[in-house]
Parts: C-alpha cells; sequence; structure tokens
C-alpha cells in the first residue's frame, strides 16, 4: 500500500509540474504569435492578446483596433519600419489574486527619421483560463497608478518587473 500511495503522488507530481511547464511554453508561445503579429501588422490577434480593460478603455476592440492602424499608417507615413520584434524570456509564472502571471522580456529595433532605435521592454502576462490564451499589457504601465487603477484595480504582484532601456543610434 505504500508503494502504491508514493507512485500515486509522483504521478500527481510529475502531471503538476508538466502542467507548468505547458503553461510557462504557452506564455512563450502566445508572447511571440503576438510579438510576430506586430511586425506583420496583423492587428486582430494583437488585439486577441491584450488585456480587455486596456480594450474597454481605448473604447473596444472596434476603436482600438482604429488607433491602432491609424498610429501605424501615420508612423509608416513618417518612415517608420518595425526591423525586430523579438522575445527573448519568460520568468517563472506565480500565481497571484486569483490569476496566473509572469514577465515577459522583449526586444524590439525600429527606424525612424534616420535614426535607429533598439528597446528591451517587459510585458506582464496575465492567463486567460476562459480562452486559454495569455493577454499582455506594457510592463511598464504598471508603474502609473492611476492607470493601473483603471486596467488592474487593487493589482499587487511579487514579480520583479524591469524598468525598460532604450538605445539611440544615427545611421
Amino acid at each position: 500500500m505504500n508503494k502504491l500511495k508514493k507512485l500515486a503522488l509522483f504521478i500527481i507530481i510529475a502531471i503538476s509540474a508538466n502542467a507548468f511547464s505547458q503553461t510557462k511554453t504557452d506564455a512563450l508561445k502566445d508572447a511571440k504569435t503576438t510579438s510576430k503579429a506586430t511586425l506583420e501588422m496583423d492587428f486582430e490577434t494583437v488585439l486577441k492578446h491584450t488585456l480587455p480593460s486596456v480594450l474597454d478603455m481605448m473604447g473596444g476592440k472596434d476603436a482600438a483596433l482604429q488607433v491602432i492602424k491609424s498610429t501605424f499608417e501615420g508612423m509608416k507615413s513618417q518612415g517608420f519600419v518595425f526591423e525586430k520584434a523579438d522575445i527573448i524570456g519568460v520568468s517563472d509564472i506565480v500565481q497571484e489574486q486569483g490569476q496566473s502571471r509572469c514577465v515577459i522580456e522583449g526586444y524590439n529595433q525600429m527606424q525612424m527619421s534616420g535614426q535607429r532605435i533598439s528597446s528591451k521592454s517587459y510585458l506582464l502576462g496575465i492567463y486567460n483560463e476562459t480562452d486559454k490564451h495569455w493577454w499582455f499589457v506594457e510592463a511598464k504601465q504598471l508603474k502609473n497608478e492611476a492607470l493601473v487603477d483603471k486596467i488592474l484595480p487593487n493589482f499587487e504582484t511579487s514579480l520583479e518587473i524591469p524598468e525598460d532601456d532604450m538605445k539611440v543610434e544615427k545611421l
């Protein structure tokens, strides 16, 4: 009987560890999908992975789509070119306030007005249990208390959210 209990415990631990790693793998996959969609200007996919309260603040999905499209079109007409959007890594996933959360590290490289802009930036990932995919919000926005109160009321986290790092070089 003791051997049977040990075997059952081992199976439960193995299944739990596998589910956890799949979730972290899914966070990485969804972040890469969103990053690629940004480069390809597939804004429907970008909005699918945007925290719904951010979309609500922008007037809903349709209004957000129009804002993003017009912003990118305006930047493109001024010579803006998105060269790279890579996902570097995903932090450990934590369970907080009834949510699975992680921090995603990304690297972006753009050109505009004879300059190359490279930035390391971070996203907060929140798992959407209903639709089984990750939502993201720019982590730097979490430092704006008024904004956080609107998109994530009573937000608290133990996750370390690093500062963004941006470099500009003349071409």
